[in-house]
């Protein structure tokens, strides 16, 4: 990574950081102020040793060395370059290994680094774990990369494991188990060692791990303290152990991650009391072993306004982040609030709330048209249900693809140039007609004036008449090739199937649960269409087909024909969401009648299923 420099005129570079954030030469948020304070008065004291030089082995100076002559990157613009530590990675690396005790031991047995998304929090992570591995000092050294599930524990050593590929010193004297792509093992004969990830799911590993490094990836992802603790267990037989935690923000303030936060922005200022929002710096002393690096921004500062605060939450900004990528994110906030959360936690450090409205007018009215599904008659299309009974509205949404252009899109931590899919999509209604006139009351909306203009259907009866709606379907199967119908099991069963029987109708219908906690099944279609692009096959399920309708909707790439129903559901729904960042439809107050976007969701989730992923990339950029 390109360096950029500091005003400081000392050769440590750790210290020269944090005096540029003192100094204001380098701009940095409340939290890692305090922890470069910290450091400048830590150099006063007399009970730890600062141990920075070139000819000192285990020094701060020492690490920096081994990232920098032994570590290459790779993919991207940083493909096969040499891991060039920037100035906030300088205080990170130099602190956590500079600082020592006076028996010669490391100080910091713990690290917390909290930073947005996209600041090289896992190359980072993984060189250290190499470090720990090959350069400092310890025989046997066990070094584990712990994520919440497998997946996860994985991403931080397949960085690891890439840096070894690319690294002609590392890779002769480390030998990887596992075909590549498939490593689950990097062993350093010479001195017994080996690096391997691990999760909760686990359970055991062999004896037991005794860990030299423990590297806990994504903390705020983790639903207890559970492998933190296992793996803590075992730092009894090690003489120098070290957690590092890594982590974005969170949304969960009974959260394992709240906790570690907390404590961390306690440690940098030196006061017990200090919180976000009120991070007064006193200088006592917290916790000794704990290093803090707690990015955030300050009282005030609006991430959405003024693009100078966006350094204190991403301190490699213009480094493996650009402006340009975070202004793109923020015009994506503006547009559609269900991504604000997201976006605030996940890019400037915000710990955030969990429910926030989904949709904005502005994001909704350029995909709003007026055209004829007729014109897309023998097409293939994919259909979403949301059955009801009584008072709410049954929909159908019916969604064709139409064509494929190319978008900047995320993908693992990179923006690449894709092909994607465009597509057309409409809806049909249903609402009880003998009950139409009191819930157009109830629930303040002109249900009887949509239905004169044909855009709500309101049959005689005070529930809906599932033979209807089986009809409706019936006409698409006659009048288009219908690949799939996706359901919700609400009155699926015992309702609206059997009408489908009676019909005689033979389209597949695939599961798809509205909630955010279950996935349906794939079928043998969605699996083929994974396994064409490289992908693992997975059941429908509502955060996946609502992010897949709001990426339509930010790019362009949907036309959504103009209807009432639709309009007024996009605008009603809220989203709720879990600790990992899963988000689906939810309501307000019953009188939100969302039914319509729940179909649509479901309707363009199937259709993007059935297609494949990921689309295919031409060119990427690390970000």
């Amino acid at each position: 990574m390109p360096r950029r420099g500091t005003t400081s005129s000392t050769s440590d570079r750790a210290t020269a950081y944090a005096e540029s954030v003192l100094s204001g030469d380098i701009v940095a948020g409340p939290h890692v102020r305090n922890a470069c304070r910290r450091h400048i008065e830590d150099l006063k004291r007399k009970d730890i040793v600062w141990h920075w030089g070139d000819g000192e082995k285990g020094s701060g100076s020492h690490a920096l060395r081994f990232f920098e002559e032994k570590l290459k990157l790779s993919e991207g613009q940083f493909e096969n370059l040499p891991f060039r530590s920037v100035p906030a990675q300088d205080f990170i690396i130099g602190a956590v290994f500079g600082w020592k005790r006076l028996d010669g031991t490391r100080r910091f047995r713990r690290a917390y680094v909290e930073q947005g998304k996209g600041n090289g929090k896992s190359p980072l992570a993984g060189g250290i774990g190499l470090y720990g591995l090959m350069a400092d000092g310890e025989a046997g050294a066990e070094i584990y990369s712990a994520g919440a599930t497998k997946e996860q524990a994985g991403i931080l050593f397949r960085d690891a494991v890439k840096m070894v590929d690319k690294s002609p010193d590392l890779d002769k004297r480390l030998r990887r188990s596992g075909g590549p792509g498939r490593e689950f093992n990097i062993a350093y004969l010479a001195k017994s060692s080996f690096f391997r990830p691990v999760s909760r799911e686990t359970k055991k590993t062999g004896s037991g791990p005794r860990p030299h490094f423990a590297l806990v990836d994504e903390l705020h992802e983790h639903a207890d303290a559970g492998i933190i603790e296992i793996l803590e267990r075992g730092f009894k037989f090690r003489r120098q152990p070290l957690l590092l935690m890594i982590t974005n923000s969170g949304s969960d303030r009974n959260s394992v991650c709240w906790v570690e936060h907390e404590h961390a922005v306690r440690v940098a200022a030196g006061n017990p009391d200090a919180k976000d929002g009120d991070a007064f710096y006193l200088g006592e002393i917290i916790d000794d072993t704990t290093f803090s690096y707690v990015c955030a921004l300050d009282d005030g500062d609006d991430p959405l306004k003024d693009p100078a605060c966006w350094i204190k939450a991403n301190p490699l900004l213009g480094v493996t982040i650009t402006e340009e990528y975070l202004a793109g994110v923020v015009s994506q906030a503006k547009q559609m609030p269900s991504k604000l959360n997201g976006i605030l936690r996940l890019h400037f450090c915000q710990w955030t709330d969990a429910e926030t409205a989904w949709m904005t007018r502005a994001a909704l009215e350029p995909v709003l048209h007026e055209f004829d599904p007729a014109e897309h008659r023998d097409a293939e299309i994919w259909i979403g249900c949301d059955l009801s009974q009584n008072k709410d509205i049954t929909a159908l949404a019916a969604v064709v693809k139409t064509g494929e252009v190319e978008v900047e899109a995320e993908r693992d931590g990179r923006v690449q140039i894709v092909r994607k899919p465009t597509f057309d999509a409409w809806i049909e209604a249903w609402t009880p007609g003998d009950t139409i006139a009191a819930r157009e009351l109830q629930d303040k909306q002109p249900y009887r004036l949509w239905a004169q203009q044909g855009h709500l259907n309101a049959p005689k009866g005070q529930s809906i008449r599932f033979d209807h709606v089986a009809q409706a379907v019936a006409e698409y199967a006659h009048g288009y090739k219908v690949v799939c119908l996706a359901y919700d099991r609400y009155a699926f069963r015992r309702g609206f199937e059997p009408e489908c029987e009676k019909l005689g109708l033979s389209i597949e219908f695939v599961e798809h649960p509205q909630g955010g906690t279950k996935k349906g099944q794939p079928t043998e279609a969605m699996a083929a269409a994974a396994a064409r692009s490289g992908a693992k096959a997975e059941g429908l399920w509502m955060p996946g087909s609502l992010r897949e309708l709001e990426d339509a909707i930010l790019e362009r790439r949907i036309r959504l024909r103009k209807n009432p129903v639709l309009i007024s559901a996009m605008m009603s729904a809220v989203t709720d969401s879990d600790r990992w960042g899963n988000y689906w439809l939810a309501k307000e107050r019953a009188v939100n009648k969302i039914d319509a976007a729940v179909a649509l969701c479901m309707a363009l989730g199937a259709a993007c299923a059935f297609e494949g992923k990921p689309a295919k990339s031409y060119q990427m950029l690390f970000v």
